[in-house]
Formats: C-alpha cells, sequence, structure tokens
C-alpha cells in the first residue's frame, strides 16, 4: 500500500525535543515501511524520519492563512506525484480540501476535541465515503460523532522497548508527577496528597516562564519545593523518564481537564507503574479502576488510592499497556482503518 502522512508544519518528524503527536507520526511510518508499506511524508523541512518520499511544508505555521493556502496546494502537489492509497492527516484539515471530492481516501486524525464546525463543513464538501476520522481516544471519537461522519478511537503508542518494566519498587518508593506543571494537570492536588500521606514526591516537567500559568508555578509549585519531600527535578530525557517512573509506587497526574489521551499515562503503565489521576476525558479508558490504579474525585480519595497503590499487580499494568498501546497493535489498527475505506471509495 502506499501511504501518505501529514505531520503539523511546526516542529520536525520525529522532535528534537518535546513533540507528542510528531512522535507518533515517526514511530507510524516507520512500523508501516517495516511491514512493507511504501510512505510518502509531508512534514516540517529538516525532518529525518526514514521514509520512501519526503517532502517539506513551504508555509511554517499552523494558525497563519498564507502559510495555510501555500500548505493546501503543497499537498496537492505531493498527492499528484506519490500516488497514494491512501492519505492519512495528522495536520489540519484544511490542507485536504482539495482533496475531499477525489479518488484518493482520506483519514483525518484529532488529538484533541474536533471543531465540530469544521468537521461539519469538511463533511458537506467530501463525496460520501471519502473522509474518515479518528480520535486518539474513545473520549475524542464521541466528540467528533457529534458533528457526524464516520469516527473511531484509535489511541497513541508508547515505545515498550524503551520503557523497561519494573516488577517491584522499595516501600518507601517515591510518587511521581510527570508532565507540565500547570493547574490543569493537578500539580498542587498531587503536593497535598503527597504531603498528607507523608510519601516523597518528584516532579518532573515544563512550567511556564511567563502567563497565568507562571503565576501558578510561582504562588502554588515553587513555594513548596525543598520541603516535606517535594522535588522538583526538571524536563526528563527519555532515560530519565525510563527510571523516575520505574522507580515510583504511583504515578500521580490528578488532571483538572478532559484530557484527551496523555502518552505519558500509558508509558507509566508501561513501566509497571500505576497511575492515580481524575475521571475526565480519556482516563477511565486507560485506567481500570483497583486494577491499573485509581480515579478519584477530591485530595481524601487520593491519598486513599496511595495507600492502596502498592497492593497493585504491576505486572497487571505492564500487560494492559502491551496489549493496548504497543505499536504493533496501534498501528494495526491503523491498517485495518486503511483497508476499510479503500474499500469503501472502491464501491463508490
Amino acid at each position: 500500500m502506499r501511504i501518505l502522512l501529514t505531520a503539523d508544519p511546526e516542529i520536525e518528524v520525529p522532535p528534537r525535543l518535546y513533540g507528542g503527536i510528531e512522535r507518533i507520526v515517526d514511530g507510524l511510518a516507520r512500523r508501516l515501511r517495516h511491514r512493507g508499506h511504501t510512505v510518502c511524508l509531508v512534514a516540517k523541512p529538516g525532518s529525518t524520519c526514514p521514509v520512501d518520499v519526503l517532502r517539506g511544508w513551504p508555509g511554517r505555521r499552523s494558525q497563519a492563512r498564507p502559510d495555510t493556502l501555500r500548505n493546501t496546494w503543497a499537498l496537492r502537489r505531493a498527492v499528484r506525484s506519490f500516488r497514494p492509497d491512501v492519505v492519512h492527516s495528522f495536520s489540519r484539515i484544511a490542507y485536504l480540501t482539495p482533496h475531499l471530492r477525489g479518488p484518493v481516501p482520506l483519514v483525518m486524525t484529532y488529538q484533541r476535541d474536533p471543531t465540530p464546525r469544521t468537521v461539519g463543513l469538511a463533511l458537506k464538501l467530501a463525496a460520501p465515503g471519502m473522509l474518515s476520522f479518528t480520535g486518539c481516544s474513545d473520549y475524542v471519537a464521541a466528540c467528533g460523532r457529534r458533528a457526524g461522519g464516520n469516527w473511531r478511537g484509535i489511541p497513541n503508542f508508547a515505545d515498550m522497548e524503551a520503557l523497561q518494566f519494573s516488577p517491584a519498587v522499595a516501600p518507601d518508593a517515591p510518587l511521581v508527577f510527570l508532565s507540565r506543571v500547570e493547574s490543569i494537570k493537578g500539580a498542587h492536588w498531587a503536593i497535598e496528597i503527597a504531603r498528607r500521606t507523608r510519601r516523597r514526591l518528584l516532579i518532573a516537567g515544563n512550567h511556564a516562564a511567563s502567563g497565568p500559568e507562571a503565576d501558578y508555578w510561582k504562588q502554588q509549585i515553587a513555594p513548596r519545593i525543598g520541603r516535606e519531600g517535594i522535588e522538583y527535578v526538571g524536563p526528563v530525557d527519555d532515560l530519565q523518564k525510563n527510571r523516575i517512573l520505574g522507580q515510583a509506587r504511583a504515578m500521580i497526574v490528578p488532571i483538572q481537564w478532559d484530557e484527551p489521551f496523555g502518552i505519558v499515562f500509558a508509558e507509566s503503565l508501561a513501566c509497571g507503574t500505576p497511575v492515580i489521576s481524575c475521571p475526565r476525558g480519556s482516563l477511565p479508558e486507560i485506567v481500570r479502576q483497583g486494577v491499573d490504579g485509581f480515579l478519584i474525585r477530591s485530595i481524601e480519595e487520593g491519598c486513599a488510592a496511595v495507600e492502596k497503590a502498592g497492593a497493585l499487580d504491576r505486572a497487571s499494568c505492564r500487560r494492559r499497556a502491551e496489549e493496548q498501546y504497543a505499536p504493533d497493535v496501534v498501528v494495526a489498527r491503523y491498517l485495518d482503518l486503511y483497508e476499510e475505506v479503500r474499500r469503501g471509495v472502491g464501491r463508490r
């Protein structure tokens, strides 16, 4: 099969530093080629993903109208030249406009809540059966279905080979908060839960340098660092992430918003580390209550979850990650979708 993938123009594929979606596109492209498929990638110039054909976007900003027009026509040229069997977009749906009534089936993947107006307009312009959608979780797909269209949830994947399973941890193992340190991720809850349960807490991740989230850091987080076992280790690379997750009693990221997916939750399970979070967004899909972790609604419930986390089977957490979020499992689901949309267009 000839598959054309697109990623947003702002970050290289794979990313040099942070870039969750770009890591997914890179992993998908590599595994598709390993299975014998021919892959074209349209992404930011300078991308180094090993594909058969690599094309760079001429426009560098997703939200700039002139760049959107330039990139729309760049994708049109790439499709004409590469002649794909399927176009799978992880970038702007606007770039697909010239192809909505063409002969090539289109798959549009959303990593956050879709905009109903945009989805609805695309469906009105598209030929029947030409455009299909995926969300990075069933939660995102359910949000998209409100605007219509063919949707399914296909999760992001975690690199199981790079994430080492830790079958046991010390009785005094710390808790870990691994995410952006901002209010919607619930770092303040994590600190209070750690304080009340008298557990060390390692906080890993970036924090804002300006704006309301910088105020959140300065007022609610920074004054607690270095006190009562609360430590800030800063941003971490893949090796550091593996180490701190593997040594943790639980990863505690008590989200205060509807999380679309959150690769870090799958990564924690892959290390065998239970997850403590809140029942919002995609978390009820990822965490089975009392099996892979706990979904809490209050700080008091969080304290109880920390005490019970040590009794959970870490091997079960790892199996959950392998069965649901291993790259080969997710890539197989995309390939099933590609075959399905090709058959659908062939019957038109």
